[in-house]
C-alpha cells in the first residue's frame, strides 16, 4: 500500500461504489452476465479491506436498485444467490474487522433465505462501530426520500430540518459521501443515494467492477486528494 495514499485520507470518511459494467465484462469473455456478478462479489473483500487500511471507516454499495427487477429472473436469482453466501462466507472476516453492517431499501422483498441471512448479519454485527458496510438492496434514492417523509409523518413533525432527515435515512451512521466511484465509464449516478452524495466528489472510472483492484482504488483515492472541496466557497490556492 502507497503510505503517501493513506496519509491523505484524513477528510475521506465515507466512500461509495456503484459496480458497474459486470454483464458487459462476462459478455465480453463469452460468459454468462452471472459470471460477471459472480466475479464482481470476488472484488469486494479485498477492496473493503483495503478502504480499511486507508483509514476509510464507512462503503456503502449499490448492489440492487428497485430497476433491476426488470432483469431476467435467472439472473436476479443469481445475485442473491451471490449476495446470501457472500454474507455467510464473510461473517466472521467482517465481525473481526469491526464491521457493522446496514441495508438500505426494502431488502424484505429479496428470497427468505436472502432475508434470513441478512437479518441474522445485521443482528451480529449491531454492536460493531469502528467500520460501517452499507449495502443498497431493492434501493433507489428517491424511494429513501419518501421512506424518510413517511416517518416523520408519522412522527408529526411540522418543521422538517436536515438533522431530522439524516437522522431517518437508512444507514444514518455514515454520514454524506465524500466519494462516488461509479465503474464501467457510465457518467450518471442513477438514482443512489440522492441526499448523501449533495457535496460528493464523483469518479467515473473507465475499468468494469469485475477489473477494478487494488491499485484502482489507489488511483481513485489519490485523485480525490488532489482535488480541492470548496462546499460552495471559495479556498485558498
Amino acid at each position: 500500500m502507497n503510505n503517501s495514499v493513506k496519509a491523505k485520507t484524513h477528510s475521506l470518511n465515507h466512500i461509495a461504489f456503484i459496480m458497474d459494467g459486470n454483464g458487459r465484462w462476462a459478455k465480453a469473455r463469452n460468459k454468462p452476465r452471472t459470471y460477471g456478478h459472480q466475479v464482481a462479489i470476488k472484488n469486494l473483500m479485498p477492496l473493503m479491506e483495503e478502504c480499511e487500511k486507508l483509514g476509510i471507516p464507512n462503503v456503502s454499495l449499490f448492489s440492487f436498485f428497485t430497476e433491476n427487477w426488470k432483469r431476467p429472473k435467472t439472473e436476479i436469482s443469481m445475485l442473491f444467490n451471490y449476495l446470501e453466501k457472500f454474507l455467510k462466507q464473510n461473517e466472521k472476516k467482517l465481525l473481526k474487522n469491526h464491521v457493522r453492517l446496514y441495508v438500505s431499501g426494502d431488502y424484505h422483498k429479496l428470497p427468505k433465505s436472502c432475508v434470513k441471512a441478512i437479518d441474522h448479519a445485521l443482528l451480529v454485527s449491531k454492536n460493531e462501530k469502528k467500520n460501517y458496510l452499507n449495502i443498497c438492496l431493492n434501493y433507489g434514492g428517491q424511494d429513501e426520500m419518501v421512506y424518510v417523509m413517511n416517518k416523520l409523518i408519522k412522527k408529526k413533525v411540522k418543521n422538517v430540518t436536515k438533522e431530522m432527515i439524516e437522522h431517518e435515512l437508512y444507514a444514518k451512521d455514515l454520514g454524506p459521501i465524500d466519494l462516488l466511484i461509479r465503474t464501467s465509464g457510465e457518467v450518471r449516478i442513477s438514482n443512489f443515494m440522492l441526499y448523501q452524495l449533495a457535496y460528493s466528489e464523483m469518479i467515473f472510472y473507465k475499468k468494469p467492477f469485475p477489473d477494478f483492484k487494488i491499485k484502482d482504488l489507489h488511483l481513485c483515492v489519490k485523485e480525490f486528494n488532489e482535488r480541492h472541496r470548496r462546499y460552495g466557497g471559495l479556498k485558498n490556492e
